[in-house]
């Protein structure tokens, strides 16, 4: 029973995942999700069902269109992949309400994700939202009496701290070390994560940012001066503060205090 349920969810998120590469695609093309039949990006051909099947139409086609044989971008797959594994990891039957919002948040983590890796912004149209959602949870969590006044007043200013925090920094630099959607990012990973859970995420993403940054450096694939999208990383630390977070606290207190 188990097994079938975590197949049934892992297909599911294949699906949502074939739905974001859409989203992405028609955001970049500043085009609406919500109407028209999806096509190939190359030729344009509208795609049938058997076209659309997540990650084993890519595996059929070997990677390739249907009509103009032109190579498929390696990302469609690979983020309908990477939706399947979060939303197993994510899935709680027992806690249903947090469940959809923890699948919900992921479907937005992800656009963003892809488009700040690709284009350098975290787009208004979908951050906003998450922010929304993510305030509308933890007050929906406060009013049944879930949440204490204390903690829904932590997850506020878990957000609100640290954005103020990377505004000075954003202001410092005049938007050169990062940007403003970046605020907007570490935002939400606050009123989503809360204290001390968004300080872990946080460290994590400069970490991983920063050696990701050196890397390329010395690989000479980018320069000191040459612009690095930091939402991807504030991305990554905030699923491993979600599913380690504690763990890694209570690792740096005794550290700190061995």
């Amino acid at each position: 029973m188990v097994l079938t349920l975590n197949l049934f969810i892992f297909l599911f998120g294949l699906i949502a995942g074939s739905f974001l590469n859409c989203v992405i695609y028609r955001l970049e093309k500043r085009r609406s999700f919500l109407k028209g039949r999806s096509c190939c990006p190359k030729c344009s051909h509208q795609l049938n069902w058997y076209d659309l099947m997540p990650v084993f139409s890519y595996l059929l086609l070997r990677g390739k269109c249907r009509y103009c044989k032109k190579s498929i971008s390696f990302q469609y797959p690979l983020i309908e992949l990477a939706t399947g594994f979060l939303f197993l990891a994510v899935f709680n039957p027992e806690y249903a309400v947090r469940t959809f919002y923890l699948l919900l948040v992921t479907c937005l983590l992800i656009i963003i994700f892809i488009y700040d890796l690709k284009h350098y912004i975290i787009p208004d149209k979908i951050i906003f939202p998450a922010i929304a959602i993510a305030l509308f949870y933890n007050l929906f969590l406060l009013l049944t009496g879930d949440y204490s006044l204390a903690r829904f007043l932590n997850m506020i200013y878990a957000g609100f701290w640290p954005a103020l925090f990377f505004f000075l920094i954003f202001f410092l630099s005049r938007g050169k070390w990062l940007g403003f959607g970046d605020i907007k990012l570490v935002f939400f990973m606050g009123i989503f994560l809360g204290f001390p859970e968004v300080l872990a995420a946080l460290f994590l993403a400069v970490f991983f940012g920063g050696i990701i940054g050196i890397g390329l450096i010395i690989a000479k694939i980018k320069k000191i001066k040459s612009e690095i999208p930091f939402g991807p990383f504030l991305i990554i630390g905030t699923y491993l503060a979600l599913f380690f977070g504690q763990d890694l606290v209570n690792w740096y207190l005794n550290l700190i205090f061995l």
